[in-house]
């Protein structure tokens, strides 16, 4: 109780960039208590000191002295569009239902903007939940891309085991669409149940032995609408359901790469409770056109969500 009681308010959190070399090493201790490894960020405080003065952004949650979240993002280049690539963002477990990665994310998109750069990039794990709702549905980003097993083994504990395929977003930071999320603007549930229930499953899922659930196939559909389910809490089905996790990553992985390469794009990811059952979907639409391949990945690339890298 005496450490709930030392939290402080959200209101009392305090967003700046990172100056002093005691700072940047606390980044590492952030993700040593999230991931169980200091080096899962993957960020060393001189690379941090170069990438503050060199056009990145190390930027900060204070509660008093104590860092309680960080994102970190430097300059990208595509060849044609300059943008900011958001390498992590995480927040310290106790304040993770603190709203503290929204207002992370809202600070990062504010300093990007007075730098005069249209859009921000990252990818994550795309079996995450949490994650999807705060950057798709939330920050209202548009995810274009999917990278199997992108970083290859990672040895902290969130990756442990698992192949590390990533969902890249693009951010448009400066469009009506953003800017309509982050003022609370997302469609309402009753809309989001009607999109659901109007469009085709990509994967077929069956409660599991433990009674959470397992996708049972993949199939390809050329309605005008489709949903692409992912576990509603990835930590529960690696704990009661292990052996489903690869089921999952594998079926997830499939069905994103047929709705790519057949021209759909995802509009929203909602969280629904049909039959009083929470379920996580991505919501997407057909796009207008030839069908897109999906590349290689070949662009730069990190961890970021508060979940795992």
């Amino acid at each position: 109780m005496a450490a709930e009681r030392s939290r402080p308010a959200v209101e009392a959190f305090r967003f700046r960039r990172l100056e002093k070399p005691e700072e940047f090493r606390q980044v590492g201790e952030l993700c040593e208590a999230v991931w169980g490894s200091s080096a899962a960020g993957g960020v060393p405080p001189a690379l941090m000191r170069a990438l503050q003065d060199n056009g990145g952004l190390v930027l900060g949650a204070f509660a008093d002295i104590y860092l309680a979240g960080t994102a970190v993002s430097l300059l990208g280049w595509d060849g044609t569009t300059l943008y900011h690539y958001s390498h992590l963002t995480v927040v310290r477990p106790e304040y993770q239902n603190h709203h503290l990665g929204f207002r992370l994310k809202a600070f990062q998109r504010d300093e990007v903007l007075k730098l005069g750069l249209p859009e921000i990039r990252e990818t994550f794990d795309p079996l995450q939940s949490r994650a999807a709702s705060l950057l798709v549905r939330r920050l209202g980003a548009r995810p274009d891309r999917y990278f199997p097993h992108y970083y290859g083994q990672l040895a902290d504990t969130a990756n442990a085991g698992m192949e590390t395929d990533r969902l890249r977003v693009v951010w448009s930071i400066n469009s009506d669409r953003v800017a309509a999320r982050m003022a609370g603007g997302p469609p309402s549930s009753e809309e989001v149940r009607e999109l659901w229930r109007k469009s085709t499953p990509l994967i077929e899922t069956e409660p599991g032995e433990s009674g959470l659930r397992v996708p049972t196939s993949v199939q390809e559909t050329s309605e005008p609408s489709a949903h692409l389910e992912i576990p509603f809490d990835l930590e529960s089905i690696r704990e009661h359901e292990p052996a489903s996790v690869r089921r999952w990553r594998h079926a997830v992985r499939d069905a994103f790469r047929i709705a790519f390469d057949t021209g759909y794009s995802v509009e929203d990811f909602a969280v629904l409770a049909p039959e009083h059952e929470r379920r996580s979907f991505y919501l997407l639409s057909k796009s207008p056109g030839s069908a897109q391949s999906v590349p290689p990945p070949t662009g730069p690339g990190a961890p970021s969500g508060s979940a795992s890298p």
